[in-house]
């Protein structure tokens, strides 16, 4: 009787843990069932006509995760009975996170006029024509072998509108159907060409056919929030302004770098900046370099006659980082291509002030509480330089994985247009440079003279 108990404590022991892997087993099954997709492409129409505002989506239905398609012998999806399930998702992950507006009118929920499922293979969505009498045409055979995964949902959306001629726009809330979620998004407007929307995530509020003012508050918005967001240009904005706190040294150093950025912002944003991958690591590692060169100049000695021409310069650096923030955006610009430059530019403006406001005061607390003026400069310095050094290697590093740019005619144009453009450049600082050391000496005569009075 002894050995019995441990005995069946054993098999009760065993039959537990037994059951528990099993339960582990089925959770991981049904985990892996409903895992999130890692990369999903939504395609989408947006079209008036008349008195309706027609939407057409195609969406991977692997993405859609809580919807239970109906299945037959082997898996397949069962299309005779796929009809309410099709609609249950169209609704459930369309319909409820589309939100569309006429002007500043939000529209009611979309009625679902067609739900269907198509082919990975089908290229009706080349245009709105075809992916509508694809949409309303006939279905697949129901006896087609297709798991539920490898399938496409199409749907067609009907929202009742006042007029086709109305502002419209859209907030498409489908972050969550992957990790990664881009949107092609295409306009069709009743009297105007066709316009093409590369969305990614969650990208607020598109203004389909935005107002002047619309693309002037959005650039500004983005403006403001690319030069807060860019540690480096913030860290090389504290190198530039560190020994120079004083409002006429000020001025004189963010408007040097401002009109820097400004040219080759706009430069590129025109197109005439090289297209090649190099070019982006390239501009990365300038970036990095400019706040290297910058911090160890405060360290070893530093001038305000130099200090404009280096703010300059490494502004025009600078300014092609700030246009890669651009491209992207530009798209939700509509017609108002110079409006959005020149309000994206005013919105880094309102960024670098807030910056400077924000770093003046702070810098002085530091240099009058903590360490002297001298040794606190080189102390920041030095660990700004330090960072940015790595960050330099890290992105050199980087450019060293991309083959050189080919020198055909089109490169070699380009580069004649940038020469030609440096040019100017170096003779607009030559023209400058002159009065402004002549003013420089003036003033440092007067506050000499100033001391030797009696």
């Amino acid at each position: 009787m002894m050995n019995k108990k441990p005995a069946l404590r054993t098999r009760c022991s065993f039959r537990i843990h037994h059951f528990a892997f099993v339960i582990l087993l089925a959770c991981a099954a049904a985990a892996s069932a409903h895992d999130i997709p890692a990369d999903v492409r939504v395609q989408a129409y947006v079209r008036p006509a008349g008195q309706r505002l027609n939407v057409l989506v195609r969406v991977p239905m692997i993405a859609m995760r809580e919807v239970d398609f109906p299945t037959r012998n082997g898996g397949y999806l069962d299309l005779a009975r796929a009809d309410s399930a099709l609609r249950n998702a169209a609704k459930l992950w369309l319909v409820d996170n589309l939100e569309v507006f006429e002007g500043d009118e939000r529209l009611a929920p979309a009625i679902i006029s067609h739900a269907r499922v198509s082919l990975p293979s089908d290229r009706s969505f080349e245009s709105y024509d075809r992916a509508a009498a694809h949409i309303e045409g006939p279905k697949l055979a129901a006896d087609m072998e297709l798991y539920w995964s490898h399938g496409l949902l199409d749907v067609m959306l009907e929202y009742p509108i006042h007029a086709e001629t109305s502002d419209f726009s859209i907030h498409p809330k489908l972050a969550r159907l992957g990790l990664q979620v881009a949107i092609a998004l295409r306009f069709v407007p009743a009297k105007a060409t066709m316009r093409v929307f590369e969305l990614h995530g969650d990208p607020g509020l598109v203004r389909l056919d935005p107002r002047w003012h619309q693309a002037f508050v959005r650039f500004v918005e983005l403006g403001f929030m690319h030069i807060l967001d860019g540690a480096d240009h913030l860290l090389f904005l504290l190198c530039l302004i560190m020994p120079f706190r004083k409002l006429r040294a000020l001025v004189l150093i963010a408007t040097a770098f401002t009109v820097g950025h400004s040219i080759t912002l706009i430069a590129a944003a025109l197109g005439y900046a090289p297209s090649g991958l190099w070019f982006p690591p390239l501009v990365e590692t300038l970036i990095a370099s400019s706040i290297v060169y910058t911090a160890l100049e405060n360290m070893v000695g530093y001038k305000l006659q130099r200090r404009w021409i280096v703010a300059f310069a490494f502004g025009l650096v600078h300014g092609l980082g700030f246009s890669f923030g651009l491209q992207q955006s530009l798209q939700l610009a509509g017609e108002h291509l110079v409006t959005s430059l020149l309000a994206f530019n005013i919105g880094i403006e309102l960024g670098q002030l807030v910056v400077l406001l924000a770093m003046v005061p702070l810098l002085e607390l530091v240099f009058r509480f903590v360490a002297n003026e001298r040794m606190g400069i080189i102390i920041i310095s030095a660990f700004i330089a330090h960072t940015a050094w790595h960050w330099m290697l890290d992105r050199a590093e980087v450019l060293g994985k991309f083959p050189p740019p080919a020198w055909d005619a089109a490169a070699l144009a380009n580069a004649v247009r940038w020469l030609i453009l440096g040019l100017v450049i170096c003779a607009i600082i030559w023209f400058l440079a002159g009065p402004l050391r002549s003013r420089l000496r003036e003033r440092r005569r007067e506050s000499l003279g100033k001391t030797d009075r009696p």
